[in-house]
């Protein structure tokens, strides 16, 4: 297992997490908003910790949708007292575990964060939930038609947010362990995969926007030069488009056929 995370600007503190057990591997992408830092005195990055860690001492044979809700409901304690954590803009994340049972690999993913399955006899399997991005971008035409900073602008931000964790919206870790039933489940067998990647929506640039490779040729990168180098190009893309960079994070696991 090969694990990389940088954070999107030096000295800034990295709201993603990553981390692995024996038997299982999980990342947390965490997302905050403007102005949160008056819901919450930990942070985005304290939260994503927090969640990570969690997963991780509690991972045991419980179903994973059952697994994150009883995380986000412990970290949720954690903070109840001393945080807005109600609050529509208060701390959040996106959600990826990977997990040995038996002779399957389970999977979960909530929000925009990438799993990516190396199937030996097939094309990789992508595992994402793509509504917040969905949702995300029906709001773009509306944003950029209004002034930055002006009361159209923020009602739109307003109506967007509006979404969250919504039946017919998009789903993340927040408060509400609820949000875990709606995550992106499923299994393979063991003995039908080489490897297993997870990746933070800021690593999974390298296929969307900027198409600098799809999904097989990002499983054939991790292999030959591991996920530094995955980071290092989307490094230079965004430098490259002038688009402000974000935390990026892999988890490469290999050898799982023969676990």
């Amino acid at each position: 297992m090969t694990m990389t995370s940088v954070a999107k600007q030096a000295g800034r503190a990295n709201e993603d997490f990553t981390g692995a057990v024996p038997t299982a591997a999980v990342l947390v992408d965490g997302a905050g908003i403007p102005g949160g830092e008056a819901t919450c005195r930990h942070g985005v990055a304290w939260y994503a910790r927090r969640l990570g860690g969690s997963l991780l001492s509690l991972v045991g044979d419980r179903d994973l949708p059952a697994l994150l809700a009883a995380a986000i409901e412990q970290v949720t304690g954690d903070h109840r007292d001393t945080c807005d954590v109600t609050n529509p803009i208060s701390p959040s994340a996106a959600v990826a575990v990977l997990r040995l049972s038996g002779g399957l690999l389970e999977y979960l993913v909530l929000g925009d964060a990438f799993l990516v399955l190396d199937r030996a006899d097939d094309a990789p399997l992508v595992v994402s939930d793509p509504r917040e991005v969905i949702i995300s971008r029906s709001y773009e035409p509306a944003l950029a038609a209004a002034a930055k900073d002006s009361e159209d602008y923020h009602r739109v931000l307003r109506d967007l947010r509006a979404n969250r964790n919504q039946p017919g919206g998009f789903w993340v870790a927040k408060d509400d362990p609820r949000a875990a039933d709606e995550a992106i489940t499923g299994s393979r067998p063991i003995s039908e995969l080489n490897g297993a990647v997870l990746l933070s929506n800021g690593a999974g640039r390298i296929v969307d926007p900027f198409q600098l490779a799809d999904w097989p040729e990002v499983m054939a990168v991790l292999a030959s030069s591991g996920p530094a180098d995955i980071i290092h190009r989307v490094r230079q893309a965004e430098a490259r488009h002038a688009v402000a960079a974000d935390d990026a994070t892999i988890t490469y696991c290999t050898g799982l056929g023969q676990a």
